[in-house]
């Protein structure tokens, strides 16, 4: 089927800064291998705003920000083997890639080499605008959609394609698991998501955050410890501790004082990206052969292993259904660390 689906409601920021309002914006037919979803939910994640706000370069405006979406399938084309009409499925950070580099071949599309197309604020390969999950339908090739699977309500399904594969990815990469110790720097959306993923892997999990104010929601999470890292005392009581830690922040941390907490070999997994540069001393990794490191979400087939691990372990996201016309209200709650632990839009209000 080839039904053109000319434009769809959603919420754009029509220039940089400028508050999101209602709009639509254009879809294209669905193609041979294409899904239309109709989406329900779509998530807010920091970098939606990083980028509406232009934070990280210049931006394509008007933007539809929202790479964590889950919906239903409403129309496959003609040669779609892996979704029918009525299934559950979601799109995380990216929609295509140029699926021949070597990246590509090891399914690990995000870090393509010629760059992923991103869900928003990219160009896709026929050089077109991308609009993200702030809307009520995307099509989609189906090698870029995964299944959601039925223990996962959408809902709390939505941001674990973006903030739950952020935290799964590193995690199995750097083997969190019994007899390892791991700490989540920030307890937001993103480590929220850490603390029940490193619990389920069986690793012992400790929190760093700013204050002891969400301690009683990290030890209700699965963490085994909370510690505040305003304290000086944390970063002495803990020297040597951690096999991995993953930062979440997406401010500059003092990375000398982080790095101080690792074991000989451990390493500093960084997946908030601050908009500054950082410093660092770099006998803070030489001595006890250190790692400072990045990871940016996953490819496919790890994103629904993420989804299936975190459906079997019973859990998804701890979320805020909101409306659309609060997503600008939802922006700043954001940015004042008010929210426990995830926005996510009901996307029929739009």
């Amino acid at each position: 089927m080839t039904t053109n689906v000319s434009s769809v409601p959603a919420y754009a920021a029509p220039a940089a800064g400028a508050p999101l309002e209602r709009t639509t914006v254009p879809r294209r037919a669905v193609g041979e291998h294409d899904v239309l979803i109709d989406i329900k939910y779509a998530g807010i994640c920091h970098s939606d705003i990083h980028q509406a706000r232009d934070g990280w370069g210049e931006g394509i405006y008007p933007m539809v920000p929202g790479h964590e979406i889950a919906g239903v399938v409403t129309e496959v084309g003609a040669g779609v083997t892996r979704f029918a009409v009525g299934d559950r499925v979601g799109v995380g950070c990216f929609v295509d890639s140029c699926r021949e580099c070597e990246y590509c071949r090891q399914g690990l599309e995000q870090y393509c080499t010629q760059g992923m197309t991103g869900t928003y604020n990219a160009l896709d390969r026929n050089g077109e605008p991308t609009y993200g999950g702030y809307s009520a339908q995307i099509v989609v090739d189906e090698n870029y959609t995964v299944r959601i699977p039925d223990g996962l309500s959408l809902d709390e399904a939505a941001p674990l394609l973006c903030a739950g594969i952020t935290l799964y990815s590193p995690l199995r990469h750097w083997n969190a698991g019994p007899g390892k110790k791991v700490a989540v720097v920030g307890l937001g959306g993103l480590g929220h998501m850490g603390v029940k993923i490193a619990h389920a892997l069986g690793a012992e999990v400790t929190v760093l955050s700013q204050t002891l104010r969400k301690k009683a929601d990290g030890l209700a999470l699965g963490a085994d410890h909370y510690y505040a890292t305003s304290d000086d005392a944390t970063f002495e009581a803990l020297a040597g501790t951690f096999d991995l830690i993953v930062s979440t922040v997406s401010a500059p941390l003092p990375f000398d004082k982080y790095l101080g907490l690792l074991k000989t070999d451990g390493a500093l997994v960084n997946v908030g990206a601050p908009e500054e540069p950082v410093a660092l001393n770099l006998f803070s990794v030489i001595g006890g052969r250190k790692t400072l490191a990045g990871s940016m979400i996953g490819g496919i087939r790890e994103t629904q292993e993420m989804l299936d691990f975190c459906a079997e372990h019973g859990f998804g996201a701890e979320i805020e259904l909101i409306r659309a016309d609060q997503i600008n209200e939802a922006y700043e709650r954001v940015l004042a660390s008010d929210v426990r632990y995830r926005f996510v839009i009901d996307t029929s209000t739009i």
